[in-house]
């Protein structure tokens, strides 16, 4: 018997070549397994890292608002105060001015009365 060595290679390359496959399909296999579980775990991540961003958002904004009320409430008493310290300065103005006007109007009545005479 003769041995045929081109059709002992050919039929050993194609028993390899099997072999080569199913490793390939095993490792594509357990890669899509490794990308799932890695997609997986980066998506629970993101979404704990979107919660805590939103929950520490929420905190700043709602301290913020505080501070703005704060601050509106105390510009607004400061406004008050100092209009109520200007219509003062204000009254305080005209009764001058009204007492000089009276006065003057008096002391003009008396001369005119003093030159009637």
């Amino acid at each position: 018997m003769r041995l045929n060595f081109g059709k002992a290679f050919a039929v050993a390359l194609l028993a390899c070549s099997a072999f080569v496959y199913a490793q390939v399909a095993t490792d594509t296999k357990d890669a899509a397994k490794d990308t799932g579980h890695a997609t997986k775990v980066a998506a629970k991540d993101t979404a704990h890292g979107t919660k805590v961003a939103a929950k520490d958002t929420a905190h700043a904004t709602k301290v913020g608002a505080q501070d703005t009320a704060k601050a509106t409430e105390k510009g607004a008493d400061k406004t008050a105060d100092a209009t109520d310290t200007a219509a003062k300065k204000t009254g305080h103005g005209i009764k001058k001015v009204g007492k000089d006007v009276g006065h003057g109007v008096e002391k003009g009545a008396d001369k005119t009365a003093d030159a009637v005479k």
